[in-house]
């Protein structure tokens, strides 16, 4: 038995490889067909993941948006959508975010050790504040995620959580949405940064699908040996 999760790494970028624009307001990347096709890979995950950053740059819900297939989850045992999850090692989280504020999905936050007693603190009331490490180590919070029962794991950005994802060889599946567009801003957040990639010219990753979805192009990554036997289920649903 596997000692992490299976985990979908899922993104939209740019073409020249950003995640938003290089200001505070939020750009929309996506199209409505995409977001309903990323609500339906959230609604067969145990829980979603995202990068403290990124709760405080987009405020993101993560939540599953269909009533029909809150109901299909509800109807399994689930809740109606998946377990939030963030990692930060500043703790600069504000209780007010939608990451708190909103759904009854159980909020799971690993922070850094030396900021466990503040997290709690600050969280306790809101969310299960969780030793990550010193640093905080994504293999730890896999190996505790899935020691909680989570079986499917969706990660949603931003930049340095894929990065550290990657790195660290811990994904077996990306879902690259690439938009029409450029944003050519070197303030903007990036899909990854520097780092050392088990994929790279002599181990290249296996691209399993492509899709037009309107105007948008969806490119499936093979990351790991679990992916085929893993692909299956989340087809046929």
């Amino acid at each position: 038995m596997a000692d992490r999760p299976y985990t979908l790494l899922s993104c939209c970028m740019s073409i020249d490889g950003y995640l938003g624009g290089g200001t505070e307001k939020r750009l929309a990347l996506s199209n409505d067909s995409d977001f309903d096709r990323v609500d339906a890979v959230r609604a067969t995950c145990d829980a979603i993941l995202v990068g403290a950053a990124t709760i405080r740059k987009d405020d993101p819900r993560l939540l599953v948006r269909s009533r029909t297939r809150q109901d299909e989850r509800v109807a399994r045992g689930l809740g109606p959508s998946p377990i939030k999850v963030t990692v930060t090692e500043r703790m600069q989280l504000a209780r007010r975010s939608s990451f708190f504020a909103v759904g009854d999905a159980e909020k799971l936050v690993y922070c850094a050790s030396a900021s466990v007693a503040r997290a709690r603190n600050r969280l306790g009331q809101v969310a299960t504040v969780i030793d990550g490490g010193q640093p905080v180590e994504m293999r730890r919070i896999s190996e505790d995620l899935h020691a909680r029962g989570v079986q499917r794991l969706m990660v949603e950005g931003g930049g340095i959580v894929h990065t550290q994802f990657l790195t660290a060889d811990l994904a077996d599946e990306l879902q690259l949405v690439v938009a029409p567009f450029f944003v050519g801003d070197s303030r903007a957040r990036r899909f990854v940064s520097d780092g050392m990639f088990p994929w790279n010219p002599g181990r290249r990753a296996t691209l399993a699908e492509v899709r037009q979805i309107g105007d948008v192009v969806l490119l499936r990554y093979a990351l790991s040996e679990r992916f085929e036997t893993d692909h299956e289920p989340l087809r046929r649903r």
